[in-house]
């Protein structure tokens, strides 16, 4: 078999993608999914191509299934993996004001904290190894923050901070930590994303406005790239001898990160707010767009404190 390498969120999108690619090419696969139905549907997946990969079913929120299955990776690869990549994540796509404290933690738990414990937990075999490679899965949301998607935004923006800090930390000890940047990919995040615009908005009208129209253009799917463009990204990633330290997977992501950075921010903001529906000329549109796709209508209960 070749080098070991665990995929989390391997049950669909990028994860599956990445994890059968992999096994094709020759690696080692051992893929986490949330529960055993998704780690058995993977399994299943993998034997109909003729692959072979190994699965387990892992909740990253808890630490000490995260400490359970690790140590249990330890003994099959005969002291840990020789890389990792973490692609495990989770969207909470509303304003900030309408997201709660609740799913804002779940999101930097799954999100960031998740990739953290799992970067502990691996690095003393790759330090003691002298080699080894941490792939954390970010977006291009972790460098251009978008309305509507803040918490998500912040937690890859965070995740990738934390990536560019294990790169300085271990570079010398062998470890290469990578980030793999996609933009939209047609994934199950896109239709969480769409189901969770469908409730209308605890704070505003005009944000609920925004979100059922938004809900609408996520599930256009067909402009939006393959789960394989990233996955191609991330075995680039670990077949490079001398890994860059960021892959960005597909034009978008490259056009976006681009634009961000060149253009005022007052264009940028602009242009933002009138992809999202926040723009007060597009309000019309969103609203006329919304009836259009027949979604319910758009007053909301107001919001009560007391």
């Amino acid at each position: 078999m070749g080098r070991s390498v665990v995929v989390t969120g391997a049950g669909s999108g990028i994860g599956l993608a990445t994890a059968l690619r992999l096994a094709g090419a020759g690696y080692e696969v051992i893929a986490t999914a949330r529960s055993t139905e998704k780690a058995e549907k993977l399994a299943a997946r993998a034997e109909e191509r003729g692959l072979h990969l190994q699965t387990l079913a892992l909740e990253l929120t808890d630490a000490d299934a995260c400490h359970a299955v690790f140590a249990e990776i330890a003994e099959r690869t005969g002291g840990g993996p020789w890389a990792v990549v973490n692609n495990a994540g989770v969207v909470t796509p509303r304003a900030v004001e309408d997201v709660t404290e609740a799913d804002a933690r779940r999101v930097m738990d799954v999100n960031v904290h998740a990739p953290a414990r799992i970067a502990r937990l691996v690095l003393p075999g790759m330090r003691s190894r002298g080699e080894g490679r941490i792939v954390n899965v970010t977006s291009m949301g972790g460098r251009v923050s978008l309305p509507l998607n803040g918490w998500y935004c912040a937690s890859k923006s965070a995740l990738r901070a934390l990536t560019d800090a294990l790169r300085m930390e271990n570079a010398a000890l062998g470890v290469h930590a990578i980030l793999v940047e996609p933009g939209f990919h047609t994934t199950a995040l896109l239709e969480h994303a769409a189901e969770a615009l469908h409730e209308p908005s605890t704070v505003c009208e005009q944000f609920t406005a925004s979100y059922r129209a938004t809900a609408v253009a996520l599930r256009s799917t067909s402009r939006y790239a393959s789960p394989d463009v990233a996955a191609a990204a991330i075995l680039r990633a670990l077949r490079a001898p001398r890994p860059k330290a960021c892959y960005r997977a597909g034009t978008a992501a490259r056009l976006s990160v681009a634009s961000n950075a060149l253009l005022p921010t007052v264009m940028t903001d602009r242009t933002k707010k009138s992809l999202a529906g926040l723009a007060p000329s597009h309000l019309g549109l969103r609203r006329r767009l919304a009836g259009m796709a027949g979604l319910p209508g758009l007053s909301v209960p107001q919001r009560t404190d007391g």
